[in-house]
């Protein structure tokens, strides 16, 4: 059984002005998302500036997030990390702390072969019980899980059970869905590509537009699981101007400053971010307008 189907907010980690982390906030968007219809929370992935975290504050916001929920819903640790060894430690503790699955981002910077990738996930998977959802965002890692490599992975490792696809190459998409024939849970990594992705066997996203939109994401995916793909098109077309102001800068500079826009204390960005550009800020309060959010 997947772990979850429809919308998982990739959730934003609030700060203080001082840089540490605003724990009251993060309640705040924890209750905000499960009240919304959010169907689990991803925490301590790109959109939770994890990679500016130490590794005990990263599992301290990972406890926090699983102690908050309560298994309301599903809580996905992301536990990537371009070693191999850290990657394991930070698997093993999140599932003691009650994660219901990890997020593992392909390693980045080291640029693995595809036996490398294999030997990675497969040394974190050996290592733990809970099920694993890989993270394929060569934009940002620079380097691509094929698609004959997920495959091998979920089916060579039981608790190997998806991939978050953000490749943007729907060709490669479907090419990894036609060989898996129905042994991976897929999801979209691109909030502008939800209705494709589901189109070719996806069962939902990891969501940035989720942080401060998230019935309507929520909506979109379950017209999709419903057959209604008309219905999901209209929402996803909706959808899109504000996917892209949400896009104008890295993620995720304009995704805090639209968590300000609809009165959460989302705070600064750590270095190397920095605040969104005036002009852009202002297209993306316009949008936001426009989608009814403020």
């Amino acid at each position: 059984m997947a772990i979850f189907k429809g919308a998982g907010v990739a959730i934003a980690t609030p700060f203080l002005d001082n840089g540490e982390v605003n724990y009251d906030e993060f309640e705040r968007l924890i209750e905000f998302q499960i009240q919304n219809g959010t169907d689990a929370i991803i925490v301590c992935g790109t959109t939770g500036e994890a990679a500016t975290m130490t590794e005990a504050e990263h599992m301290e916001v990972v406890k926090f997030c699983i102690e908050k929920v309560k298994k309301r819903i599903p809580v996905i640790a992301g536990t990537g990390s371009n070693c191999t060894k850290t990657a394991v430690e930070l698997s093993k503790l999140a599932e003691e702390y009650g994660a219901d699955g990890v997020l593992l981002v392909t390693p980045y910077y080291n640029k693995a072969t595809q036996e490398g990738l294999y030997a990675h996930f497969s040394a974190v998977a050996d290592a733990i019980n809970i099920p694993i959802i890989l993270y394929n965002v060569p934009s940002r890692t620079g380097c691509n899980i094929q698609p004959e490599t997920a495959v091998r992975l979920c089916r060579e490792k039981k608790n190997i059970v998806g991939i978050k696809d953000a490749t943007g190459n729907i060709a490669q998409t479907s090419r990894m869905m036609q060989l898996a024939d129905g042994c991976i849970d897929l999801y979209s990594g691109n909030d502008d590509e939800i209705v494709p992705i589901m189109a070719v066997g996806g069962l939902g996203v990891i969501s940035v537009l989720s942080n401060v939109a998230p019935k309507e994401t929520h909506e979109i995916c379950q017209k999709c699981l419903e057959g209604d793909f008309a219905g999901a098109r209209e929402l996803q077309f909706k959808a899109l101007p504000l996917v892209k102001a949400l896009f104008s800068e890295v993620n995720p500079i304009p995704v805090k400053s639209a968590l300000e826009m609809i009165g959460f204390k989302a705070g600064p960005l750590r270095l190397p971010l920095t605040k969104m550009e005036t002009a852009h800020e202002e297209v993306l309060r316009e949008e936001m307008k426009k989608f009814g959010l403020i």
